[in-house]
């Protein structure tokens, strides 16, 4: 009984062997390069999706929206400044601008005696509570609702007298 264990596991072991070197060290016939190299990069989309050549661009090609809708991000400049300007008792970790994410560390308010922690996330280019999402944590875990909406409306707030200040240039 026992041989026949050890021969069952040696032609295993032999047809294993047998097919991993019919690959020649790829794999289905790509190299690990040529496997990296072959991944779809979101930002070589976009880069290609905006190259012009000289041939084709005028002075009117600034006026004309030729970038593609599905590669294109835009948030909104506004919501995007009040983030940083309201919460800026708390140090920037991450600040994405083109997927519209800032992560924020640890900080404690002007006379508050509590840190918070928060994500802010501005997913429209459009100036309206529904392009605002904040996560807010502090060290014992969330924050009740009332707070977290305070500080929408704070940066909501802000981001409106930014824009009027912008509007009377």
């Amino acid at each position: 009984m026992r041989a026949k264990t050890v021969r069952n596991w040696v032609v295993g072991m032999t047809l294993a062997g047998v097919l991993a070197g019919c690959g020649n060290g790829t794999l289905f016939g790509q190299t690990r390069a040529e496997r990296i190299a072959a991944q779809d990069n979101p930002a070589d989309r976009a880069s290609e999706g905006r190259q012009v050549t000289s041939q084709q661009s005028s002075v009117f090609d600034l006026f004309n929206n030729r970038d593609d809708p599905n590669v294109t991000l835009e948030v909104n400049r506004y919501l995007w400044a009040a983030s940083l300007d309201v919460l800026s008792f708390m140090p920037v970790q991450n600040a994405d601008p083109f997927s519209g994410v800032i992560q924020f560390g640890y900080g404690t308010p002007p006379g508050g005696g509590r840190a918070y922690q928060a994500t802010v996330y501005v997913q429209d280019p459009a100036l309206d509570a529904r392009s605002l999402n904040v996560a807010l944590r502090s060290r014992g875990g969330t924050v009740n609702r009332e707070t977290q909406r305070a500080i929408e409306d704070a940066i909501l707030t802000r981001a409106r007298q930014l824009r009027i200040r912008d509007s009377n240039l």
